[in-house]
């Protein structure tokens, strides 16, 4: 990855964007993608919408959602110690011990999930192994109730500790790469037609609030109402001890993109993204998409009178933890298998299965 792309993703990666929060980072996609763009709107939800050639036809939409699981702060004990509810999916097991950071109205502030020792516990609790969210808190270092009221509120989104980690020559490691990675490529690959002059109208959307419920991409599909839609997000990568292969199917980091199939994907887009990787010998792994996924494409398909729908997936170790791990060279190779496919279309194609 070069090195501009890799400070975009970078930026994105550092900065809080818990589902409902996504604003700072929504100004960073705007900033970067302004010279690549011909027009940059965000709607009354929060999706950004980079658009190129918004006249054209047909009308394709990418999307990928920026926002990101968090905590928000419930409670302030006497002590000074805050309770807290989750957004999104949380692993209550990855939490005690965490580094995480309030993002009160005054500015950050910095704190950890602590939780009873394990030398201070009954041997039934030691025994039990399940970890409640009602037995966690976060110490922000207060004295009392009254000192962390000054800089902290009940609501105030919370984050783990933000930062990206370089893993070997190839992996990256940071909280949020679901989905700012896959921001990230549909954002690259129109970053990558934007010389090439596609006479499709393309619109990456960056979405907001997948997490709770696939919100953004719905809202924002409706209001581009595409012929055709491609989400990018993770996948969960199964190279590695954890993994159950004849389960969950065989995906590895490094290996490229992964193309999805199945009942939420257009079999004609479907094998139009396979045509492509092949033709432009771009690494790509197939999975099996039984239903309808849990994922952007699953709004995107059945919006309005339906849209011709694909997905791909970067396959992603740890999902949901502080500790995500993708690789470098997946990204670059979805962004550009969707680049390729993307202009392959015109007003003349057709997605109607037969």
């Amino acid at each position: 990855m070069q090195k501009e792309p890799f400070d975009f993703l970078k930026s994105m990666l550092e900065t809080p964007s818990i589902s409902g929060f996504e604003q700072s980072v929504a100004r960073i996609v705007s900033r970067r993608m302004k010279p690549f763009a011909d027009e940059i709107t965000t709607d009354i939800h929060g999706n950004t919408i980079v658009a190129l050639n918004p006249k054209g036809k047909p009308r394709v939409m990418l999307a990928g959602h920026y926002d990101q699981i968090g905590l928000m702060v419930q409670y302030i004990t006497d002590e000074g110690f805050l309770t807290f509810v989750t957004v999104g999916g949380i692993d209550a097991t990855v939490l005690p011990g965490s580094r995480v950071t309030v993002l009160g109205r005054k500015g950050p502030v910095e704190g950890v999930i602590g939780r009873k020792p394990i030398h201070l516990m009954k041997q039934e609790e030691r025994n039990q192994g399940k970890v409640e969210i009602t037995d966690l808190w976060i110490d922000i270092g207060a004295k009392d109730k009254k000192e962390a009221a000054k800089i902290v509120s009940v609501s105030d989104p919370v984050t783990y500790k933000l930062g990206i980690q370089q893993l070997g020559n190839d992996c990256v490691s940071s909280p949020g790469m679901d989905d700012k990675v896959g921001a990230y490529v549909v954002l690259e690959a129109l970053r990558l037609l934007s010389s090439r002059k596609p006479s499709v109208a393309l619109f990456s959307v960056a979405t907001v609030q997948e997490e709770i419920g696939l919100r953004g991409a719905r809202t924002s599909c409706y209001g581009i109402d595409p012929l055709l839609g491609i989400a990018v997000d993770v996948c969960h990568a199964t190279d590695n001890p954890g993994a159950d292969k004849k389960a969950h199917g065989e995906r590895a980091l490094g290996k490229g993109p992964v193309i999805e199939r199945g009942a939420n994907i257009n079999p004609v887009l479907c094998d139009l993204l396979i045509e492509t990787a092949e033709k432009k010998r771009i690494p790509y792994q197939l999975s099996a998409a039984p239903g309808a996924t849990g994922t952007d494409a699953n709004a995107i398909q059945i919006s309005r009178s339906s849209v011709a729908t694909g997905l791909i997936g970067i396959p992603n170790r740890y999902m949901h933890t502080p500790v995500e791990v993708c690789s470098l060279a997946d990204l670059d190779l979805a962004a550009r298998l969707i680049a390729e496919t993307v202009a392959r279309i015109d007003a003349k194609t057709s997605f109607i299965p037969h």
